[in-house]
């Protein structure tokens, strides 16, 4: 049975489940539409390379990859109508999950993978391919058990806002109609906006409000700093989340900022001695420097602590799909599951992370290593691997954003501090605990976004073990050319900094940077700061406590103020828009509460678009963000009020564009 999916999501899309309902997708478990076509197949593919090697260019040059989810599900609907057979929505879905494993790869790799270059450590092109594929298929590989438990079983107890955005896109997309124009203008507007304002100097994105003398007294005194993101991208984030999620992830950037900095400041200010791990006194440090030589290293312990309390949580699920998997062995016969809920058996699973690990092993093996180092580093591999994949996922799930740079450090500190333990240590122990820290990070960050893809498919009707197979082949695209893409740069600049008699020009690399600091000093026999991750888990142990969600808040003591509070801005406006559509009830609220959905992703849309265009501005030789650059810019009253106003003018856009009936647009 051929169906067109016409119809909007479910009411219960967004909701959790009462006790007996089901959420029954756009396209049923008993209906039939084109998906693993090669159609699909090759257009994703085009996408994944294209979207790899623009990345992972753009990562090393200007510290800021291309998002590639949103802008490849909006391209996927633009190419369904330019053949005879119009694209189906489940086709664009595997579109969509294949390219968009170029970013989670680019993502992981660049943390780590530049700094063995920077490091003069060499690695050889199939060693630096082989970090990016074994980490994005552990990451695959290790997230599928988890799916019922995130997709299914947490139904509306997660928002999951990228993967709304990316949903909306693609079922208004196939609408078309009004619907389909307001996501257009939203798009462009957000565009527009967050390409102008995060390129160029045309007025501040990021606002602290220290222009004001009160606020910069306390930021000078009591070291308490506000800061707010004022872009597009955010808000819509925001207003997807929800406000009970906003308010706790703004909740953890409260007391990171507002408590553990001037505490910090407050017990080290008349110290004339630095305190590790910070290199200068806390009374010469600023707000930012505190926060990043300390409260960022609790926001660490916290993340982590969540990320094991996650997969405790998740035991039940994951005992449930290897006891489907005991039954088939035992009988010899496939469950009859449905489709839109049949995984890659559980079997393929375990024979891949075997597999997996044989090849982990012997890529370790090839090192000047003793066999106990390389035993350790294959268990440091794939419990890290394993349990970092709950954090990202449920990161993701929650706040679209993930911990990989907090993850990928405590990865390189216990791996330093466990193998040094064991004799390694020099050239050897860096590339070690580095190769290490690449297969882990791009083993988060796949499984981060695969998670994305799979809530999507979940929403609209797809087979989960299709776009668990194609995820596979998206990895492998993606890891072979970002690994390419940077062994490629390697051998044309350096990464990091300018290495003298060196007349190469210099990529920043800004990620593998700090990482390869970082374990350069732990191979140096450094202390490690144990009682600031202590501190961080014992938070989110309380938090647990209580019955709250901890990772969100953990994820908000880890990001930066900026990004939180707009954030909660977005919480808020959506709180207001769903009040009034249940006070309006009926066809009327549900259109309202439809109409601000739609103009959140378009928002969220709109801002990828603008931040890959931006980005790929800053590849031009001789580009300058003076080029467009008002006379108000370097006035922090007038240019931080501008700013502050257009964002104003966004929330009462989003507002407007909501209450607005059909009759109207």
């Amino acid at each position: 049975m051929n169906v067109t999916a016409t119809e909007s999501l479910p009411e219960n899309a967004y909701k959790p489940l009462k006790p007996g309902e089901s959420y029954t997708p756009i396209l049923s478990g008993e209906a039939r539409q084109p998906e693993l076509s090669l159609r699909a197949l090759f257009w994703g593919s085009v996408f994944c390379v294209i979207f790899s090697v623009a990345s992972a260019y753009s990562a090393l040059k200007v510290g800021q990859g291309m998002e590639a989810a949103i802008p490849i599900s909006i391209l996927a609907i633009g190419l369904a109508r330019m053949f005879r057979r119009r694209s189906s929505l489940l086709e664009n879905v595997i579109i969509t999950g294949i390219g968009a494993a170029s970013a989670s790869v680019v993502s992981g790799a660049v943390f780590t993978v530049p700094a063995l270059y920077s490091l003069h450590l060499d690695p050889r092109p199939v060693q630096t391919i082989f970090i990016c594929l074994a980490g994005g298929c552990l990451g695959v590989l290790f997230l599928i058990p988890l799916r019922r438990y995130f997709v299914r079983e947490m139904h509306g107890l997660f928002p999951f806002p990228e993967a709304t955005a990316i949903t909306e896109v693609l079922v208004t997309g196939e609408k078309g109609g009004s619907q389909a124009k307001l996501l257009l203008q939203a798009t462009a507007i957000a565009g527009i906006y967050d390409f102008f304002v995060s390129t160029f100097h045309v007025w501040k994105e990021y606002l602290n409000f220290q222009f004001v003398p009160a606020v910069k007294a306390l930021a000078d005194r009591g070291r308490m700093v506000f800061s707010f993101d004022a872009i597009g991208f955010i808000l819509g984030l925001g207003y997807v989340m929800g406000l009970r999620s906003a308010i706790v992830f703004c909740a953890g950037g409260v007391l990171a900022n507002f408590v553990l900095v001037p505490l910090i400041w407050f017990t080290g200010s008349h110290m004339d001695a630095a305190v590790y791990p910070g290199t200068i006194p806390i009374s010469h440090m600023a707000a930012v420097e505190i926060y990043r030589n300390y409260v960022r290293f609790i926001g660490v312990g916290a993340i982590a602590t969540a990320g094991i309390v996650g997969v405790l949580k998740s035991l039940r699920v994951i005992a449930g799909s290897f006891g489907i998997a005991l039954r088939t062995f035992r009988h010899g016969e496939t469950p009859a599951t449905e489709r839109t809920d049949r995984d890659v058996p559980i079997l393929s699973i375990l024979l891949g992370v075997v597999i997996g690990a044989l090849a982990v092993a012997v890529f370790f093996g090839g090192l000047p290593v003793s066999w106990t180092v390389l035993a350790m580093g294959l268990v440091l591999t794939l419990v890290f691997a394993f349990f970092f994949t709950s954090v990202a996922a449920n990161a993701i799930a929650t706040t679209a954003n993930n911990p990989a740079s907090g993850m990928t450090m405590l990865t390189i500190i216990i791996s330093s501090v466990v193998l040094l333990r064991f004799g390694l240590s020099g050239a050897t122990g860096m590339f070690f605990v580095m190769a290490i820290a690449g297969m882990v990070c791009t083993a988060l960050c796949a499984s981060g976004q695969f998670i994305t893809d799979l809530k999507t498919g979940y929403w609209l009707g797809s087979t989960p073990a299709a776009q668990e197979k194609v995820k596979f082949l998206g990895v492998v695209l993606a890891a072979v050319t970002a690994g390419l893409t940077i062994i490629l740069l390697a051998h044309t600049f350096q990464f990091g900094e300018a290495v003298p008699g060196d007349s190469r020009q210099v990529l920043a690399a800004p990620q593998a940077s700090i990482m390869k600091a970082l374990v350069v000093g732990f191979m140096s026999r450094q202390p490690v700061v144990y009682l600031l991750f202590g501190i961080g888990a014992l938070i989110t142990l309380v938090l647990e406590m209580l019955g709250k969600s901890s990772l969100v808040f953990a994820l908000g003591i880890y990001l930066p103020l900026g990004l939180t509070t707009p954030i909660l801005t977005g919480g808020f406006l959506s709180h207001l828009v769903n009040r009034r559509s249940e006070k309006l009830g009926g066809e009327r609220g549900k259109g309202i509460r439809e109409r601000g959905v739609i103009l959140a992703s378009g928002l969220m849309a709109g801002g990828a678009l603008g931040g890959v265009l931006g980005a790929a501005m800053r590849l031009f030789p001789g580009f300058s963000e003076d080029w467009i650059k008002t006379p108000f810019y370097a006035n922090d009253p007038v240019s931080q009020s501008v700013s502050a106003l257009l964002f104003v003018g966004l929330c009462v856009y989003v507002w407007t564009g909501s209450l607005k009936s059909r009759e109207e647009k």
